[in-house]
């Protein structure tokens, strides 16, 4: 599987590569993580891609993307073409409008809430991991929650930790709509 996660620098969107990166390895699958940002540290258009599978993994970039996981605009606007016709666009509500056109979309307020429920919006990386989690399955809960404690400054594992809770209940619960819909 292949997954892009696009934002503004300062949005940990590398970290939040990383983090799924290692979700996937401990696993027991292989993955392998890129990054990519202006030469803007903060405000910038950047990308993390992970690369998931149970075999080798030949590309350094993926040529086509399962997922889209954006938190900005001009991200979106950017790689939204990388996302194959049947991908999902998992994106952050109050930050991103996706417009209409025909893609499987799942739009998080991630940013608001962690801001109401944290006082921080720095944790919207991990409830957007987790919402990705729960929608996908692409990695297991508990090898996220222990990649998310091994990667996070020690002190704020807690923090981190109820963020990704908060969007995995969020991509389950809408997972679970999406199914009853089909049966």
């Amino acid at each position: 599987m292949n997954i892009r996660i696009a934002g503004f620098g300062g949005q940990g969107i590398v970290m939040a590569g990383y983090v799924l990166g290692h979700a996937g390895v401990l696993d027991g699958g292989n993955a392998l993580q890129t990054q990519s940002y202006g030469s803007e540290s903060r405000g910038g258009v950047c990308k993390s891609d992970v690369i998931f599978s149970q075999g080798e993994i030949l590309d350094l970039a993926p040529p086509v993307l399962d997922v889209l996981v954006a938190m900005s605009q001009p991200a979106l606007g950017k790689y939204l073409a990388d996302l194959k016709k049947d991908g999902i666009l998992i994106y952050d509500s109050n930050l991103v409008k996706p417009g209409n056109g025909d893609i499987r979309a799942f739009g998080l307020p991630a940013t608001q809430i962690a801001n109401k429920t944290f006082g921080r919006d720095i944790v919207a990386n991990i409830i957007m991991l987790g919402c990705l989690a729960g929608l996908t399955g692409v990695v297991s809960r508990d090898s996220l929650r222990r990649a998310i404690s091994e990667s996070v400054p020690p002190k704020t594992v807690d923090m981190n930790i109820e963020a990704f809770e908060e969007g995995f209940r969020n991509g389950t619960e809408h997972r679970r709509r999406v199914d009853d819909e089909r049966e």
